[in-house]
């Protein structure tokens, strides 16, 4: 019975968080698809043209899962961030603090919310992609797990970034300053063997050059890291990320006055 009604809890929170976005879907939806059309004509049909051939592949083609992924740790991240923030801020948390619901459901269900977005963006963000470059699959499991452990693992991020947050303004903080750096530098628009060995050394500081390499991967077949060692940062992050988030809701750091 107690199992059951965790259950409906987390039916409960993920279906309020679906909705949240799918009812602002010309928010939340179009604006990555618009997004990511325009880096496809862009950086793909304009530069990609005089760029050539990387790892022998077109550059359209290396440049593509790197977008899909580059969206869904945006909307991952965003999603989360935001809808726990407002619940801080309207004072709606503290129902589900008094309620009889471990706290693993409470992050499992914010999170599941954002992973259903940011899949669905990067759904959308796929199609798109079809107008430009013939799109192949490699191993679709690995572009599964890697999908759904990023998201997961961004949308922690995202989660513990709102319990810290004391103003709307703070939860754009991390997005701007470190989210967005590590993405751009992730990656997603070139190659790591492209850089001074130096630069590579140091590029293997950026978690998020794991994620985008196994994505590519599971497209391509081809990646700049061991598809072993990304899966284990992947896993290792997340885990990490999860233990805190529960560890600071339990405490009721960034909630309780």
């Amino acid at each position: 019975m107690i199992q059951a009604n965790y259950w409906v809890a987390l039916k409960s929170i993920l279906y309020k968080e679906c909705n949240r976005f799918l009812r602002i879907w010309v928010q939340t939806l179009v604006p990555p698809a618009i997004t990511m059309t325009l880096y496809f004509v862009v950086f793909g049909s304009l530069i990609g043209s005089r760029v050539g051939e990387v790892n022998g592949f077109s550059y359209v083609e290396f440049m593509m899962p790197g977008l899909i992924m580059l969206a869904v740790i945006n909307n991952a991240y965003s999603n989360v961030s935001s809808s726990f923030f407002s619940a801080k801020f309207q004072r709606n948390v503290e129902e589900l603090l008094v309620a009889p619901v471990p706290t693993y459901v409470i992050v499992a269900g914010y999170v599941g919310g954002g992973v259903i977005r940011a899949t669905i963006v990067g759904f959308i963000v796929s199609l798109v992609a079809l107008f430009f470059v013939d799109i192949q699959i490699h191993n679709f499991g690995v572009i599964l797990s890697t999908l759904l452990l990023t998201a997961v693992l961004f949308a922690l991020g995202g989660l513990i970034n709102a319990v810290y947050a004391k103003t709307f303004d703070d939860i754009s903080i991390i997005p701007t300053f470190i989210l967005s750096p590590l993405t751009y530098l992730g990656g997603v628009f070139f190659s790591v063997s492209m850089l001074p060995d130096f630069w590579q050394g140091v590029s293997q500081l950026n978690p998020i050059i794991y994620m985008v390499n196994a994505f590519r991967f599971g497209f391509l077949g081809a990646s700049d890291v061991s598809l072993t060692l990304a899966f284990s940062v992947l896993i290792g992050f997340t885990l990490v990320l999860f233990f805190t988030a529960v560890t600071l809701i339990n405490k009721g750091i960034g909630i309780r006055s």
